[in-house]
């Protein structure tokens, strides 16, 4: 049996158990709770659980027209049903057209189930498009990611305070740093992290009525009703201080953003004019701080490096010594050097956006995994484009996993065409990586990694510096 909870509008102890036993001969089990007066279906109505209202059509002290007006005025959508020894056919029309769904003679009960049925199955249809309205309007106005307000609504409600009474009135602009270089790095789901945590920082400093919106990929913006522009100002400020407080709490990524604020004294300055007087403001502060951002985005990505498996147990700098010596050897000078010191230490700053599950793989790598594997040289590239510490070695960051005979990537370089200190870096590294453990094999003893790096001699490595290697470790 079906359980329905039903609000009974009813004087009549017999005609209640009538009513009672129709919906039980109708396969409903039910729960109800009977009331004769305004007072009672009020405070019944309350209750969000009950699910219909069967109403007797006249009684002294109430009638089925002043119980359809109260459910009416509750705001609530269930059905109404009258049921009744005698009602008109003037009244039926008129109680339908009021809102009551259904009326049914109490000579004729056997309708009653069946109704029910109906009715609760049309008005679970009616929630249902009413929840696809709400969600549709939603959506339409809100930034799915972080659930604030979007650019939609946010110059919707510019325009609508342009002749209100909220001001003087703010804007304030809100640019995150850094944001492409984490979606492509670490991947979006990263990036959309990162937005999360921003617009939660910044919705902690702003008052109560404020209205905060993303506007655009890494573009937030605030408006403030009826707020001195120095007050507004200690807003921006405590944006950056709640932002700088999660950074000091948090080891990740540092939350950057650039903030710009402009304020509308009146109606005759338009709070459209506002934003874009907020936005040169937000532009010229990030040009401002835009090497010293990319270079700590840049940094916390090295330090994420570090903390990975595969750079530890003195990796780089086994690799820096084992270049050194090769690089000296070779007859570069100090400045070339230098350069392959760093790409020792950072050529492998793209693979902060492998998955872990890729890169400790204790098994083979299947094709897929090889093509997201391959991905990280061009990663590490733009990393190293975005810092001026490391812009200078980026095309050796690009460039060191290509082989001698052209085979390599991202490239298919071949012979002299590959960078010097790439080729040296390639030889150092497969030796480095064959005599120690790896997480899918074993450590090589010297004399078999040097046998391997020989019979890799003119494919995979240039051959006179694997003569320069070999004279190295012998």
């Amino acid at each position: 049996m079906s359980l329905i909870r039903v609000i009974i509008v009813e004087d009549s102890e017999d005609d209640l158990l009538l009513i009672l036993r129709a919906l039980k001969k109708g396969g409903f089990d039910v729960i109800h709770t009977c009331v004769e007066t305004e007072e009672g279906l009020k405070n019944a109505l309350e209750d969000e659980s009950w699910q219909l209202v069967i109403s007797d059509h006249a009684m002294p002290r109430f009638s089925a027209t002043e119980a359809l007006s109260v459910l009416n005025h509750s705001g609530r959508d269930l059905p109404f049903i009258i049921v009744s020894g005698t009602i008109g056919e003037e009244f039926a029309v008129k109680a339908m057209k009021a809102g009551a769904h259904d009326y049914i003679m109490k000579d004729n009960l056997t309708r009653l189930a069946p109704a029910v049925e109906r009715e609760l199955r049309e008005a679970a249809l009616r929630e249902e498009n009413r929840h696809n309205r709400e969600q549709l309007t939603y959506m339409t106005l809100h930034d799915q990611l972080t659930g604030l307000y979007n650019r939609i609504y946010f110059d919707n409600e510019l325009e609508r305070l342009k002749s209100g009474a909220g001001y003087p009135l703010a804007v304030i602009s809100a640019d995150i740093d850094g944001l492409k270089l984490i979606n492509e790095t670490l991947g979006q789901k990263a990036g959309d992290r990162y937005l999360q945590i921003c617009a939660d920082r910044f919705k902690t400093a702003l008052r109560r009525g404020d209205l905060l919106a993303r506007i655009g990929g890494d573009e937030f913006a605030a408006i403030l009703p009826q707020i001195s522009e120095s007050s507004a100002w200690e807003v921006v400020e405590r944006i950056y201080q709640a932002i700088d407080h999660f950074n000091k709490e948090n080891d990740e990524l540092p939350l950057l953003v650039s903030l710009g604020c402009a304020v509308s004294r009146d109606k005759e300055e338009n709070p459209a004019v506002t934003l874009k007087h907020a936005e040169k403001l937000m532009r010229f502060e990030k040009q401002n701080r835009s090497g010293s951002s990319r270079g700590q985005v840049v940094s916390a990505l090295l330090a994420a490096l570090a903390e990975r498996d595969y750079i530890t147990g003195g990796h780089a700098q086994r690799l820096q010594e084992l270049c050194q010596k090769m690089g000296r050897a070779a007859g570069l000078d100090r400045s070339r050097l230098a350069a392959l010191d760093l790409v020792a230490q950072v050529h492998d700053l793209g693979k902060i956006g492998i998955p872990d599950e890729i890169l400790f793989k204790t098994s083979g790598l299947t094709e897929g995994e090889w093509e997201i594997m391959r991905l990280h040289p061009e990663k590490g590239y733009r990393i190293a484009c975005a810092s001026p510490e490391l812009e200078g070695i980026a095309d050796l960051i690009l460039r060191h996993h290509e082989k001698y005979d052209g085979t390599g990537y991202p490239l298919g370089l071949q012979g002299e065409q590959i960078p010097l200190e790439c080729r040296i870096l390639t030889i150092a590294d497969a030796f480095d990586a064959m005599t120690n453990d790896r997480p899918y094999r074993r450590a090589k003893t010297t004399r078999e990694a040097l046998a391997e790096i020989n019979n890799c001699s003119g494919t995979q490595f240039d051959p006179q510096l694997v003569d320069i290697f070999k004279g190295i470790i012998e």
